[in-house]
């Protein structure tokens, strides 16, 4: 039961008011009442507008539902279908040409090309790892994943295993940062001569292709660090010949640590479960720590007690002699909800408020924090807060973001444009108006990216009554995805992004298949994109190789050039078009469907577990969030829809796939069996979400997850 006390006329649950006014206020020379009197304002000011953008979505997706039922049945005629959107609004009219105008962008975000992480902030040991990141040994992502044949051999250190790794990584650095006439297989010893850093094969000294690479040193006894520099990336050479891989270098290389997460999103939305108060207090919280720099966790591994904390910068001398400090930790950027979802954390006449307003101000003011520090570590060096806001329909709903951080500025006494924004291009409106969004919020822009899976699930949603859709395997080679990929990067790139902000890519979902990684997701600096996302720290140090295989800056001139995609391959929807299915294919997809749901439910709505690696329905563990939820229970809506299933179908296959999921489960003594207790949330939840997917608005997942997760809390109470 949350308690609530009186703020500025609003109830606020009593933890998020501890949490403001004892642990985010104090050094802010801001005072309590002037923050929820400036909350109050925000809420006087904004809801209205808020209310009247989400009526604008539901009013548009009455009428193409209405516009498909007219035709049902029929062909759709692309010209006709683009005019009818024209004319109801869905798409804008484009304006003149500007570009992207955003000022106090840090290097991380404007001009370095790398690895992105997505971290749920409200586990604090997921969200330091993460924020720790920045740096990762590439000996040992390598050593115990599969990028390398095979696996480690007996409990202990395998040197042929280690040998693999090293050697791989050589063949790295002879790719990144040659030297002249030797390999770096065959180094023997490297040392300072100078300013310059010089291989030694024997007797012979070797310097490097380019010379500039030699940033920085540490040296103490016969241990040193050899920091270089490739595209914008560090490549650090760590010598040590007394650890055993070292002694069993020629060289004494121990390690080759690299540059990893240049950034990483701590995010308050799709990857976690907070439905509360409480859990936004445990969200704000971790953040807060982050933002000062204070946040542990302490946790047992191996059977020993560990505390994890933030990493500090890596301090070097220069060749010059100079200091050289290097970020020891990923830039960190937030991700707040969308503008669909309320809390009960602040009540307004006793009726929960936009969770969005408060995720906002509240994560802005403990930026604060870190705005405030003027030396040793920090996050931003130039003064910025980055927020990536999520699940925006059109330039509308963008202006209002931009309005509504301008707000949160004027309340805490921020210079206007302090807060810097990333646009998710994952709405289908927001795609086929992507250049008039950007114009929204040009000021502010430093990020937009492609994210198929919510692209996906949006794409179902607005072209639900067009027709059934394709089977989700052939998803990603249908027409409108192409379009929607190289229509956002040129975007990007035509109106000025380079420079100041990031060109995002997805999501790798398969975190245990490493090899597959490093041989597909070189298509996304190849699409010149200038980051892409990971599912862990690994993941993150073996995709920072693509970054040194590929100049992403020489990449987006070429492809500056190209022509624009057209809008009319972006609005075609992926229908079958009277194609039919045969039994087999139509319930394969369906237990796929199925336990995929089911799968990530069960921890959603059981555990409070947001984002995972769940097991497919081929035992593939897989990253899954609300966005893959999203895509399953709105494909089985569909075909539900268009008779390509039935209810009965759909409970039957949930009760074979309840089973499956249960044995995956079967070593994690938290988890409750689904197969008995199909009354039970969980499984309820799962059947609201497929039964139910048709009515909810732009086919989110939220609204039942939060319904049901407060209901399990309450009976586990």
């Amino acid at each position: 039961m949350t308690d609530y006390v009186e703020r500025a006329g609003l109830q606020v649950a009593d933890v998020i008011a501890e949490l403001v006014e004892d642990r985010i206020l104090p050094g802010l020379d801001i005072r309590a009442e002037e923050f929820w009197n400036g909350y109050a304002r925000m809420l006087a000011d904004l809801v209205p507008e808020n209310l009247r953008l989400l009526d604008v979505r539901d009013h548009l997706q009455a009428q193409i539902d209405a516009w498909a039922a007219d035709r049902k049945g029929q062909d759709i005629d692309p010209a006709e279908y683009r005019a009818f959107l024209e004319e109801i609004g869905y798409i804008v009219p484009e304006g003149p040409d500007f570009e992207i105008r955003t000022e106090n962008v840090d290097p991380e975000v404007a001009r370095v090309a790398g690895p992105q992480l997505v971290v749920p902030v409200m586990n604090a040991r997921f969200a330091l790892n993460a924020a720790n990141a920045r740096w990762g040994s590439l000996y040992d992502a390598l050593y115990g994943t599969d990028a390398l044949p095979g696996a480690p051999k007996g409990p202990g250190y395998d040197p042929e295993r280690g040998a693999q790794a090293v050697a791989w990584a050589a063949r790295f650095l002879d790719e990144a940062v040659p030297l002249e006439g030797a390999s770096h297989a065959d180094v023997t010893a490297y040392r300072r001569d100078g300013a310059a850093l010089v291989a030694m094969v024997g007797e012979k000294a070797h310097g490097f292709s380019d010379p500039g690479a030699f940033v920085g040193y540490s040296e103490e006894g016969d241990t040193a660090s050899y920091m270089l520099r490739h595209n914008g990336l560090h490549i650090e050479l760590v010598i040590d010949p007394s650890h055993p891989v070292g002694a069993a270098s020629p060289s004494g290389l121990r390690d080759v640590v690299i540059e990893s997460a240049l950034t990483a999103i701590q995010d308050c939305e799709d990857s976690v479960a907070a439905v509360d108060a409480a859990d936004k207090a445990e969200v704000y919280g971790n953040w807060l720590g982050l933002m000062k720099g204070d946040l542990t966790e302490t946790f047992e591994k191996g059977g020993q007690t560990m505390t994890r904390r933030l990493n500090p910068d890596k301090e070097l001398t220069a060749p010059d002699g100079s200091d050289l400090v290097l970020p020891g930790r990923a830039l960190l950027l937030v991700r707040n909800v969308g503008h669909l979802m309320t809390t009960d954390a602040v009540l307004f006449e006793g009726e929960e408020t936009p969770e969005g307003m408060l995720d906002a101000l509240v994560t802005v003011a403990c930026a604060m924090h870190d705005l405030k520090k003027t030396d040793g570590p920090r996050n931003s060096r130039c003064g910025s807060v980055y927020v990536v806001k999520p699940k925006m329909h059109g330039p509308d709903e963008v202006a209002f973001a931009d309005a509504l951080y301008a707000e949160v500025e004027a309340v805490l006494g921020l210079p206007k444009y302090t807060v810097k924004l990333g646009v998710m291009d994952e709405e289908r409106r927001t795609s086929a108006n992507l250049r008039e969004c950007m114009r929204a919020v040009k000021n502010r822009l430093v990020f937009i990216n492609t994210g198929f899976l919510d692209r996906t699930g949006d794409e179902i949603h607005t072209s639900m009554h067009l027709g059934p859709f394709i089977p989700k395997g052939e998803m990603a080679g249908s027409l409108w995805l192409g379009a929607y990929e190289d229509g956002n990067v040129d975007a990007g790139l035509s109106l000025g992004l380079r420079g100041r902000g990031q060109i995002g890519k997805g999501m790798w979902a398969k975190p245990d298949r490493m090899a597959e990684m490093l041989e597909a997701k070189t298509n996304h600096p190849m699409a010149g994109a200038n980051t892409a996302w990971v599912p862990s720290p690994t993941a993150a140090t073996l995709h920072a190789t693509h970054y040194h295989q590929i100049d992403v800056s020489q990449r987006q001139d070429e492809l500056t050039s190209r022509e624009r995609p057209r809008l009319v391959d972006l609005l075609t929807p992926p229908v079958l078009g009277g194609r039919n299915l045969t039994e087999d294919e139509v319930r394969r997809d369906l237990d796929n469907n199925c336990q995929g749901i089911l799968g990530y439910v069960v921890r959603w709505i059981d555990q409070g577990v947001g984002c995972s690696k769940v097991p497919d329905i081929n035992d593939v563990g897989l990253m899954e969030d609300r966005a893959t939820l999203r895509i399953s229970s709105q494909y089985l809506a569909n075909w539900l829809l268009h008779g390509l299933i039935t209810e009965d179908e759909v409970e039957a296959a949930l009760r074979r796939m309840a089973a499956k999921v249960d044995a995956q489960n079967a070593g994690d003594p938290a988890y409750r069996p689904l197969a008995d207790n199909p009354e039970g949330p969980a499984f309820q939840a799962a059947r609201d979400l497929i039964f139910k997917g048709v009515s909810q608005p732009s086919g989110y997942t939220e609204p039942l997850l939060h319904a049901w997760r407060r209901r399990a809390k309450e009976e586990q109470a």
